[in-house]
């Protein structure tokens, strides 16, 4: 075994046998390069990733690929989800080079960690040529290969940047209409979603668009919508029987996954779910919520409650074979109703895509028509349905199960803890909430150390957490979650967890002279970049996460301080949202805030409970919730009693107290 027998990553860990003399990132691999003269070769991918696991099965696995690697380079290996910022640097190189990421990344660098080369996957004896050519090029021509890397490494320093906006905006409605004028153009209008194949879910988009669509009364946009998470929820990305997305549909009608099901997805796609239910209360979103929960508790949830970071494509060897079926085997398990369940979900004896008499289950048809096809009530389906999709979980629970990636990352909790919060805020069912209290004690108790945060905790290992590195996204995305926590208990110990992580974040990550936070804190290793994370993606930018957060913790603490961060962050984006708005949906949520307004709803008295679950069925996502029949917060001094009301404030001026839901609403709507 390698060097990475020792790692506690499960990427990691798949690599230890390979006979590549792997590294795991380090002092000793670094002072290796640097003493021997040899080009670094970093190698990033992360356990679910299909196209890693090809590579190292054609290359790294390879004895003769192996010595090339070994003579010529020190080879460290990376798992992306636990060293965010090495990738981001990486990735960053490919994509300047290329200009098209992906993983896994591979970059050859000088020793010194400045990247002169790299890509994503390569063939096998593209591969060992390619090392040969590089190797001998550091050899022939040092001078050129310390020319291209200081114009790489200053490419790298510069990409996603910008520039600071000193000048105050005033934001209106009429901004708006050309971000949206991009937007249009990416949106598809037929099997909804953004584009053609591949497609992805990308929850913060759909979040902002579902937003702007109530607030603009966009009826446009609000279909467009709500054809999106129809398609989304009746699609093969979706495990119509076990609950839970895949990470992304290969093609461009949902139907056939990449298989892989990630954490972070589900997090934010149970938060865009549930909000939507409250939008618009379709059962489908609360089904789909539902499940997203029950997917989670029974196969990403650790006996500490914290939750693990992913399920691989791959079982077997081969992608997907634990969630397909051919129909003779759905015909032995299910009986007489197997028919109606092939024809609700699109099975066939020749198998409904390229992998023969092989079915991803698909929803297509209308319930009604199926119905009537069978001649059975609507209800009678679907209960017979549900009963014959219970037989097929359990037949497949037998199955050999995929990789479990059993890392349990303080951002990603962050993320599934918050739509813990959004599923409890819109359906107030006490066991999310119960689920949701018991993640955020473990991330409390196991993850944070005073106001400090731990990225990772590994609980395959008795010392359970590691080193305490985090990045601003673990600050962020956990600060966010703690807020949300407090705003369905009205437990203040949340908010002040809130507070003291981004006060952290504050002093450690924020760059006053550019009004931007790193990603990486000033107390912890330095790469050979300090960069910013800006452009919102599958998961939003940690950036335009803390903006948010202050903007929220500003009015609920009334901090000045915080408010005015909140304002630079976003001061320093607008300009960019007319041209690649798609690049921008978190950020653009804080734009509404700000042309919309947030209204501060204090609940207090000993009725508070009822009275917020009662206004939380009304769709206002322009919000903050506080309250209680204690607290110290500046807006509940001189509001709490033994009478239960509701006060509506807006820009630090309350309206007169109501003692119903009813009329504090009509304070809002007027």
């Amino acid at each position: 075994m390698n060097r990475l027998a020792n790692a506690t990553s499960p990427y990691l860990l798949q690599h230890a046998n390979n006979p590549v003399d792997w590294y795991p990132w380090g002092a000793e691999a670094l002072q290796k390069a640097k003493e021997e003269n040899k080009l670094i070769l970093v190698s990033i991918g992360y356990s679910a990733c299909h196209r890693c696991h090809v590579m190292e099965h054609e290359s790294f696995e390879d004895e003769g690929v192996a010595a090339l690697m070994n003579e010529y380079f020190v080879c460290i290996k990376v798992d992306r989800e636990e060293r965010p910022d090495i990738d981001q640097i990486y990735m960053s190189a490919v994509q300047l080079m290329s200009g098209r990421g992906g993983w896994p990344v591979n970059c050859i660098c000088l020793p010194d960690q400045r990247p002169i080369y790299g890509g994503t996957y390569f063939r096998k004896n593209d591969w060992a040529s390619l090392l040969l050519n590089l190797a001998d090029f550091f050899k022939q021509k040092p001078e050129e290969a310390e020319d291209y890397a200081v114009r790489l490494t200053e490419g790298i320093r510069q990409y996603e940047s910008v520039p600071f906006i000193a000048q105050s905006a005033e934001y209106t409605k009429e901004m708006l209409e050309p971000i949206m004028d991009t937007w249009r153009r990416y949106i598809d209008p037929v099997e909804g979603g953004f584009g053609g194949a591949p497609k992805f879910p990308m929850p913060a988009n759909w979040i902002f668009l579902m937003r702007y669509a109530h607030l603009m009364k966009d009826e446009g946009i609000a279909e467009n919508v709500k054809l999106t998470l129809q398609k989304m929820a009746h699609g093969g990305i979706y495990d119509q029987v076990g609950g839970g997305f895949a990470r992304y549909a290969v093609d461009g009608v949902w139907h056939v996954p990449h298989f892989e099901k990630m954490l972070y997805d589900n997090g934010q796609l149970l938060s865009l779910y549930a909000e939507a239910h409250t939008w618009n209360a379709d059962p489908l979103y609360a089904e789909v919520a539902d499940e997203i929960i029950g997917f989670v508790e029974r196969e990403l949830t650790s006996p500490q409650n914290g939750f693990y970071s992913a399920l691989d494509a791959d079982s077997e060897g081969k992608e997907g074979k634990f969630y397909i079926f051919a129909q003779d085997e759905l015909n032995e398990i299910l009986g007489d109703d197997a028919p109606i369940f092939n024809a609700y979900y699109h099975v066939t004896e020749a198998g409904n895509w390229e992998e023969e008499q092989s079915n991803v289950f698909f929803r297509k048809d209308n319930e009604d028509a199926i119905a009537t096809q069978f001649n059975i009530t609507v209800e009678d389906l679907r209960n017979r349905v549900n009963s014959a999709k219970q037989k097929v979980l359990t037949v497949r629970s037998k199955r050999v199960r995929p990789g479990l990636d059993y890392k349990i990352l303080a951002s990603w909790n962050g993320l599934m803890l918050k739509g813990l919060c959004d599923a409890y805020r819109a359906f107030a069912k006490s066991d999310y909430l119960e689920l949701a209290v018991q993640n955020a004690e473990f991330i409390s108790n196991e993850l944070m150390s005073g106001s400090k945060l731990a990225r990772v905790y590994n609980s395959s290992k008795e010392e359970g957490r590691g080193e305490a590195v985090a990045f601003l996204d673990d600050y962020a995305n956990v600060a966010d979650a703690f807020i949300a926590l407090y705003e369905v208990t009205f437990n203040e110990d949340w908010l002040i967890q809130a507070q003291k992580l981004t006060d952290y974040a504050l002093q450690h990550f924020y760059n006053e002279e550019g009004g931007i936070f790193y990603y990486t804190a000033d107390n912890d290793e330095q790469l050979i970049a300090r960069k910013s994370e800006i452009m919102d993606g599958v998961i939003p930018a940690s950036n335009s996460v803390m903006a948010r957060n202050l903007k929220k913790l500003g009015l609920l603490f009334d901090n000045e301080e915080y408010l005015e961060v909140s304002a630079q962050l976003l001061r320093n984006i607008v300009p960019h949202l007319a041209k690649y708005g798609t690049a921008y949906p978190n950020w653009t949520m804080l734009l509404l805030d700000e042309i919309f307004g947030v209204n501060e709803v204090a609940i207090t008295g000993p009725g508070n409970e009822v009275f917020r679950r009662e206004f939380e069925r009304q769709y206002i996502p322009n919000k903050v919730m506080l309250g209680g029949e204690t607290g110290t917060l500046p807006l509940l001094e001189g509001r709490l009693g033994d009478t239960t009301r509701i006060f509506i404030c807006r820009d630090r001026t309350c309206g007169l107290p109501s003692n119903s839901v009813e009329d504090a609403l009509k304070q809002i709507s007027s």
